[in-house]
């Protein structure tokens, strides 16, 4: 990347440093949100065949906040090329909290799309932020 900004799908750059897609997953499938596997899965597939970006060495995931059942469940962090994508999960309220940052353009709609059938949600919140 150059110095103008953030490199867009055409390859060209533009003033904005990135683009941050926030994504909140409702009425998740508990077995899918439960299994560290299915989540380190879900990371490999959606860098390397949704959003197209480079993997910096493998997801790190673990299992924390068991002294909360609302906030007991895996968290995950994916350093990529351009920033990371990271989650966490809440078994008790079936839900997952995911951020995906880039300096590089990705396709939000699809991302969002694929995250909500990886893991099963019934409904979900996302935005999209411009990161300047």
């Amino acid at each position: 990347m150059d110095a103008d900004g953030m490199i867009l799908e055409d390859g060209k750059t533009n003033t904005q440093f990135g683009q941050e897609l926030i994504l909140d997953l409702y009425e998740c499938d508990l077995k899918r949100i439960s299994d560290g596997e299915h989540i380190r899965k879900y990371i490999v597939k959606l860098c390397d065949e949704v959003i197209l970006m480079k993997r910096y060495k493998g997801p790190l995931i673990e299992h924390f906040g068991h002294d909360n059942p609302i906030t007991a469940g895996y968290s995950v962090v994916q350093l990529i090329e351009t920033s990371c994508v990271s989650g966490h999960f809440s078994e008790y309220k079936k839900s997952c909290y995911i951020n995906i940052f880039s300096c590089k353009w990705f396709d939000a709609d699809a991302a969002a799309e694929f995250t909500k059938n990886w893991f099963g949600a019934t409904s979900f919140r996302r935005k999209v932020l411009q990161r300047r």
